[in-house]
């Protein structure tokens, strides 16, 4: 099953993206970088909901594209997630800020991050780039009331 929106329907203008991805089993991470007194790190099943950037001139539309491939390349944190998981849903905000949809989703009851360093290796202000959040969790919803955390 397709995730929603289409893929087509999303901007190709430079900015940050989410994904919410259905983990169904257990999931051990060959990420050595995250190691820490769980080896190796684990994300039990549940929700969780990703967010990136995606500011070179194809954007988060082929950023999307890439991750919604199943393929053996793990480039990214994310894709071991996302290959292992199934996308359920997917969106682009022009102009926007992985860091800044972090913090407003770390501000949502029920949220937490299953990870630190996940997805934020590059990152000096977020504690990681991905949440376990509920399993009820709506991305549309969350961005119609979406407000950047000052």
């Amino acid at each position: 099953m397709a995730p929603s929106p289409s893929l087509d329907s999303l901007s190709s203008e430079p900015g940050a993206y989410i994904l919410a991805i259905d983990l169904k089993r257990k999931l051990a991470l060959d990420i050595a970088a995250l190691a820490g007194p769980l080896r190796p790190p684990v994300l039990v099943p549940g929700r969780y909901v990703y967010c990136g950037s995606a500011y070179g001139a194809s954007g988060p539309r082929a950023r999307i594209a890439r991750h919604l491939k199943r393929r053996n390349s793990m480039r990214w944190h994310v894709d071991r997630l996302s290959t292992a998981g199934h996308i359920v849903h997917i969106a682009a905000l022009a102009g926007g800020s992985e860091c800044a949809l972090f913090a407003g989703l770390c501000a949502l009851p029920g949220t937490s991050v299953p990870l630190p360093g996940f997805g934020s290796s590059d990152c000096r202000v977020c504690a990681a780039h991905l949440a376990a959040v509920p399993a009820d969790f709506d991305i549309a919803e969350y961005l119609i009331g979406f407000r950047s955390p000052a």
